[in-house]
């Protein structure tokens, strides 16, 4: 018998393509102020696997969960959801 579970996954834009097949994804979230109620935004930066090097800076993508492939990349890229304009 064996375990099926969905690997999280996390939508965010890359910020940068610099090294060979990884991208960093920050990838923001609303929280709510414990206190006074209002929304604020936190984000992390996170190294996610790219094997073919598509991804551009800008670009929406979405990311998922995996085994650990280096010190800092415990996640894949699933999809690019939409490209950066390019200008």
């Amino acid at each position: 018998m064996s375990k099926t579970t969905e690997a999280r996954t996390l939508n965010g834009k890359v910020v940068s393509n610099k090294m060979d097949k990884t991208i960093t994804v920050l990838v923001e979230r609303q929280v709510k102020h414990p206190i006074y109620g209002k929304y604020i935004k936190r984000s992390n930066k996170i190294h996610a696997h790219d094997p073919d090097n598509v991804c551009l800076e800008g670009d929406l993508v979405t990311i998922e969960e995996t085994r650990p492939i280096s010190k800092t990349k415990a996640w894949k890229l699933h999809s690019v959801d939409r490209k950066a304009a390019v200008i």
